[in-house]
This record gives structure tokens, C-alpha cells and sequence, in this order.
């Protein structure tokens, strides 16, 4: 069985390079012509796209045959390797926003884009020295295991359940939106067209195949990303003759601000947003969902801390290409009026800026490259949303909270998957009704729950003994209503969505707050718990730390 797998795999690899060099150079070389915009159809960007929609779905195919258990649909088996899953965390975390949105911000503020690649990638030690080892010995499919263990399993499974569901939600609408906006300039098809094939393919990858399909989807997906950037970073370094010194000087000579992007301070107005900037991507980072649930996928604790070890590697090392790219574009898109629309301003606006630049060192074959890529980024990412989204309703809310972990695995799997459906509808459904909306806070905000509501209720959770399950329903749950009602009271929403002149909450992000609110929270009242429970819960602090250091609570081991 393994020798007929690997030879599945690497056949699978050898037709998705072989037709990702070969096919669009033989049937369709110089088929398309001029600026993104002019193109109605991008024939090569579909073409790939198809290409790796093929290969993934025979993946998926052969991953449904591999599911016979509830471990085997939510977490692989826990035979994912520590590399393998690394590769596809980092396939996960490199979604189309970071791979568009960061090379845009360093194009538009230099310098300064980098504070979200930092606050990125500073929150992987944070889960390698902090939660990885524990979380993978302590948990079982998602994070409320590991939250809920020693405290009451219902209140804190439904806590962290919608905590997950409120953070897959938003950051699925926003990738749908996005995805259905990027196709329809990168491919010329309709909205409503990419929306459904967001939709449906997202649905496909986690109905059949479950976490292995999706794990080896990210897989994929990952490594033609990295393949791709590191492409278009060695075009920009060899137009400046491998000088980063060059770089810099031809982008500060051709930006409008000049010199200035090279200094911080540009990017956030204020420190107080800045420091809840980096506060909600660096711990964000550790309470999302869908990254939490990779570490399941592993077979046991130096797994997980390897997998953390190669994620942040290649996350790190797609960042720096990101910074590369930002200035490339200020040098090769700024300055070339084929990118230019009728008044001087970026075709697609400055996020499309690495698709322009694409086009510039590789032409209009390689955009069709990076336009494929940009979509199945998208697909990786919305299918590991909506595994964890599907988790958090027949884990959490069903198995755990319904029926008092008592449910039957087949029945528990079963409304997984009708949740996959539902969530693939829904997010059709109002990836269409924001069509014209700015969803962009949408990000931010899920980042924000994450650190104020999953990340502080996890933590203390595992590390601090006086913690009781008061404390963490009454703390997490203050910290996550003040996360939204400060980004709705804030100018992001407050001002540029709903009209008013002036914001009630005057910071575009509320990290620095709703983590103090949730922090302090959930230690008052835990202290002041007195209860007979608390008593209980407390005591038992030992030996879950215990379990946190064997790992017998792994994958069923034991029944916890």
C-alpha cells in the first residue's frame, strides 16, 4: 500500500509539472496579448488552474479511499509527517491576501510593509515554544479538546466553538470575495462564475477527501507559490544586478514619496495601532482554527514542533520574497504605462501590482501562472477554513456538547460533511451579496477574535492552575463581543461602511483592548471562584499536565 501510494503521489507531481511547462507553451504560446485589463479571457491562467483542479481532485479521490475512521477524516490519521505538515501549514497561512496584500503594501509604504510579514511570522515561536507540543498531546481534532479538558466540557466547547466559527466565517467571506474579484480580473470570467467554482471545489476537497485531501491540496499549492515568488524575486534581483543596495536606490529615485520609503511610520497612524496590530497577527496566529487543527495531522510531539520548524521557515522565506517583489513592482510596474489605465492609476487597483509585475519578467505565460496560483491559494485556504469551520459544529457543538462526547463517530463524520455543504452554500451565497462591499476589515477582525477569544482561553488553559471554567467562558466571551464591538465602532467600519463622520472607537484595530478585557476577565473570575467546581478543576491541573507531557490523550488513545 505505501509503495502504491508514493507512486501515486509522484506520478501525480510528474503530470502537474509536466503539463505546467509543457502544455501551455505547445497549444497555447503567444494566445494572449496586452494588459490584464484588455484581456476577456486569460487562456493559460485557465488552462494551469485546470491543470492543478485535476490533479487535486484525483488527490481527493484517492484521500476518500484512505477515510474510514473520524481520526482519518478530521486529522489524516495523525500520519501526516512533521515536514509534510509544515509544507501545508505554510501552504495554508500563504493565502492570496499575503501573497497580494503584502507585496502591495510594501509597494505603496515600503518599509513599513513589512510589519505585517513580522507579525506573522513572530507568532510561530510563539506556537512552537507555547502550545504545538501540548496542543498535539493533550488535543484529539480541534482546539476546544485541549481548551476543555480539565474545565467543563460544554460551556468551553460552545465558547471556543463559536470563537472558531466566528473566525472561519469572516476569513471565508473575505477569501471568497476576494477570490471572486481576482478571478474576474485575472481571467476575465464572471464574479458569479469564480464564487460557484470557489464554492464547489472548497466543498469537493473537504466532502471526500477530509483533512489528507486538504493537507496535500495546501501541499501542492505551497510549493508552486514558493516556485513562482521565488521566480519573480530572481527576475527583480537579476534587473538590478543582485544588488539589494540597487534595489532600493532605483525604488526610492522612481516612488513618489522618495526616500521616505525606507523609514517606518507611514503605514499606522498611531502607536496605539500599531501596537494592536501586531498584537492581534501575532497572537491571532495562535488561535486560528484551521492552523490549531493542523497539529492533529502528526503523529506525535516532535512532529508538531518540527512542523512548526519548516512553516516558519518557508513562511519567512515567502516573506522576504514578498519584500522583493513589493519593490520590484515600484521599479518595473510603477514606471511602465502598459499597467496604467486612462488617469495614471494601477489597472486593478495597487493589490494587483505582483500580477502586473509577473507579467513583466515573465510574460504573458507566467502571468497565466501566477493567475492560476493566485486561485488555487485561494482554494487551499477556504478548504482548511471550512474543515475547521465543519470541526467546530460536529466536534465541538454536536459531539461534545449535544451528546456529552457520546456520539457516534459515523453519525459525528456524517454531520461533518452536511456542515461542509451548508458552509459551501452560505458562502456562495454571501460571497454574491458582498460582491460591492469593503471586506477587507473582515480579515482584521477574525485575526482580533482569535487573540482576544481562542489564543488567551487556550493558553491559560494549558499553563495557568487557578484557571476554572467561569473564568474562561465569561473572560474569552468578553474578550470576543469587545473585538467586534470595537471594529464596528472603529473608522473601518463605523466611517467607511456605514457613512458616519466620525468613529466612536478611534483605532482601526482593537487587539490591545478586547486581549486586556479577555486577559483580565478571565482571571477575576476565575480568582474569585470559589465554587466546589473550581475546587475540582484546579486539582486537576496536574494531571493534565501530566497528559500534556506523554501525549496519551492522542487520537483516541484515551478517552478523555
Amino acid at each position: 500500500m505505501v509503495i502504491n501510494r508514493q507512486r501515486l503521489l509522484w506520478a501525480l507531481w510528474l503530470v502537474l509539472v509536466g503539463a505546467l511547462v509543457l502544455t501551455p507553451q505547445i497549444v497555447f504560446a503567444d494566445a494572449i496579448t496586452g494588459s490584464v485589463e484588455k484581456r476577456s479571457i486569460n487562456v493559460s491562467a485557465i488552462v494551469l488552474f485546470l491543470v492543478f483542479v485535476a490533479a487535486t481532485l484525483v488527490i481527493t479521490w484517492w484521500a476518500s479511499k484512505q477515510n474510514r475512521t473520524a481520526s482519518d477524516y478530521y486529522a489524516a490519521g495523525g500520519k501526516i509527517t512533521g515536514f509534510q505538515n509544515g509544507l501545508a501549514i505554510s501552504g495554508d497561512f500563504m493565502s492570496a491576501a499575503s501573497f497580494l496584500g503584502i507585496s502591495a503594501l510594501v509597494f505603496t509604504s515600503g518599509y513599513d510593509g513589512l510589519i505585517y510579514s513580522m507579525g506573522f511570522l513572530v507568532g510561530w515561536p510563539i506556537i512552537m515554544f507555547l502550545i504545538a507540543e501540548r496542543l498535539r498531546n493533550l488535543g484529539r481534532y480541534t482546539f476546544a479538546d485541549v481548551a476543555s479538558f480539565r474545565l467543563g466540557k460544554r460551556p468551553v466547547r460552545t465558547l471556543s466553538a463559536f470563537g472558531s466559527l466566528a473566525v472561519v466565517a469572516l476569513y471565508l467571506i473575505a477569501q471568497v470575495v476576494g477570490a471572486g474579484k481576482l478571478i474576474q480580473l485575472l481571467f476575465g470570467l464572471d464574479y458569479v462564475i469564480a464564487v460557484v467554482a470557489v464554492g464547489v471545489l472548497m466543498v469537493c476537497y473537504v466532502l471526500f477527501g477530509g483533512m489528507l485531501a486538504t493537507t496535500w491540496v495546501q501541499m501542492i499549492k505551497a510549493a508552486i507559490l514558493l516556485f513562482g515568488a521565488t521566480f519573480m524575486a530572481l527576475m527583480v534581483l537579476a534587473h538590478v544586478d543582485f544588488s539589494l543596495e540597487g534595489l532600493f536606490q532605483q525604488a526610492v529615485d522612481v516612488h513618489d514619496n522618495g526616500a521616505a520609503i525606507m523609514s517606518p511610520g507611514g503605514l499606522v497612524d498611531d502607536p496605539i495601532s500599531a501596537i494592536s496590530l501586531g498584537l492581534a497577527l501575532m497572537f491571532g496566529t495562535a488561535g486560528l482554527p484551521h492552523i490549531l487543527m493542523r497539529f492533529f495531522t502528526v503523529s506525535d510531539a516532535k512532529e508538531a514542533r518540527k512542523s512548526v520548524f519548516v512553516a516558519t521557515g518557508f513562511i519567512g522565506y515567502f516573506y522576504i520574497l514578498t519584500f522583493i517583489i513589493g519593490f520590484g513592482a515600484i521599479i518595473l510596474v510603477s514606471t511602465n504605462p502598459t499597467f496604467m489605465d486612462d488617469t495614471g492609476a494601477i489597472i486593478g487597483g495597487t493589490n494587483m501590482v505582483a500580477v502586473h509585475l509577473a507579467e513583466a519578467v515573465g510574460g504573458s505565460l507566467f502571468l497565466g501562472f501566477i493567475s492560476a496560483v493566485a486561485f488555487a491559494t485561494i482554494l487551499a485556504v477556504v478548504a482548511g477554513l471550512a474543515l475547521a469551520g465543519a470541526s467546530a459544529i460536529s466536534h465541538d457543538l454536536y459531539a461534545g456538547v449535544l451528546k456529552n462526547d457520546n456520539a457516534d463517530e459515523a453519525k459525528e463524520v456524517r454531520i461533518s460533511k452536511i456542515t461542509v455543504l451548508v458552509l459551501g452554500v452560505v458562502s456562495i451565497v454571501l460571497g454574491i451579496a458582498f460582491e460591492t462591499q469593503n471586506v477587507a476589515f473582515m480579515v482584521g477582525l477574525a485575526f482580533s477574535i482569535a487573540a482576544s477569544c481562542n489564543f488567551p482561553v487556550l493558553l491559560l488553559s494549558m499553563y495557568w492552575k487557578r484557571l476554572t471554567t467561569r473564568g474562561a467562558v465569561i473572560g474569552g466571551g468578553l474578550g470576543l463581543l469587545t473585538a467586534i464591538a470595537l471594529v464596528i465602532l472603529g473608522p473601518t467600519v463605523w466611517v467607511q461602511v456605514f457613512g458616519y463622520e466620525n468613529a466612536i472607537y478611534p483605532y482601526k484595530y482593537p487587539a490591545l483592548f478586547s486581549m486586556a478585557v479577555a486577559f483580565i476577565g478571565i482571571w477575576l473570575f476565575s480568582i474569585t471562584d470559589n465554587s466546589e467546581r473550581a475546587r475540582l478543576e484546579r486539582e486537576a491541573f496536574d494531571a493534565q499536565f501530566v497528559r500534556s507531557q506523554t501525549g496519551l490523550g492522542a487520537h483516541g488513545a484515551v478517552d478523555h
